[in-house]
């Protein structure tokens, strides 16, 4: 089985590097789940939840490249609520 292979990363930490089966991601044109196989793309990410197999990441911003079923994301994180 073919996975993509994911690193997720934020400006101070990685938040997720591995191997997944797909992924949904709130691109600037909508939401769109990528697959292994996918289409080259670069594609700005808006505020959101990007959800790697069943995990989410909430978001405020970022990028994503994908290219031959690798995928980097650099991502703003979400604002936590809280002190």
């Amino acid at each position: 089985m073919i996975l993509l292979d994911v690193t997720v990363l934020s400006p101070t930490q990685v938040i997720f590097e591995g191997k997944a089966r797909n992924m949904i991601v709130p691109g600037e044109q909508g939401v769109f789940e990528v697959l292994p196989f996918h289409k080259r793309i670069l594609s700005r990410l808006l505020a959101g939840t990007m959800l790697i197999e069943e995990r989410s990441f909430p978001m405020r911003r970022g990028i994503i490249k994908v290219n031959q079923n690798r995928v980097t994301v650099i991502m703003e994180e979400a604002l936590q609520d809280g002190p």
